[in-house]
């Protein structure tokens, strides 16, 4: 983050969410933010991966410059945004690459931070995707809580935060989600 505190980009995006045409633009104060996120999403792909960290956070940010007035509640609830557009656009993009491909290499990516066991298996980014859709129709706290997580790297104490839930809530619900999205991915392979 920029030398702002957090407590003046939850400002800005308040001020943002109501419209007010005086506000700056936020894209330079969380941007180091961004970047670093969309860094960690891509480490977790193929080596040979076409999209780059910074295209990934511009991507990201159109969409969401392109949302109608949301009301930013801070700033976790800007990077949980963020994060679920990042995936987004991962998924987007493999399946562009995918399609062009015609039944070239899958994308991968490592699901290390959702894998409970010692070893980082590799995923399907669609059958990763597909099984937190899944999971989203069963338990939309849960689904919610690993896209926070993984997908936002955001920590346990800012995904209690965003929910309004504590941190030994998120801690159980974040396990429980993780094994089971394991054990889907398993059964798909």
């Amino acid at each position: 983050m920029s030398e702002r505190e957090p407590g003046d980009v939850t400002r800005l995006l308040q001020a943002l969410g109501v419209g007010d045409p005086a506000t700056p633009d936020v894209l330079p104060l969380v941007y180091d933010e961004l970047r670093r996120l969309a860094a960690h999403y891509l480490r977790r792909e193929r080596r040979d991966h076409t999209l780059q960290p910074t295209a990934l956070v511009h991507e990201a940010y159109l969409r969401l410059a392109a949302q109608d007035r949301v009301q930013w509640r801070n700033r976790a609830h800007f990077m949980g945004v963020a994060a679920q557009l990042m995936r987004r656009v991962l998924v987007d993009h493999a399946r562009a690459n995918h399609a062009q491909k015609r039944g070239g290499h899958d994308t991968r990516v490592s699901i290390d931070d959702v894998d409970p066991g010692s070893e980082a298996p590799s995923a399907d980014i669609f059958a990763l995707d597909e099984a937190l859709t899944k999971l989203a129709t069963l338990d939309p706290r849960q689904a919610r809580i690993v896209e926070l997580r993984y997908f936002g790297g955001l920590t346990v104490e800012e995904v209690g935060e965003l929910l309004t839930l504590s941190t030994a809530t998120i801690k159980r619900e974040w396990q429980m989600a993780r094994a089971w999205i394991h054990r889907e991915l398993q059964s798909a392979s």
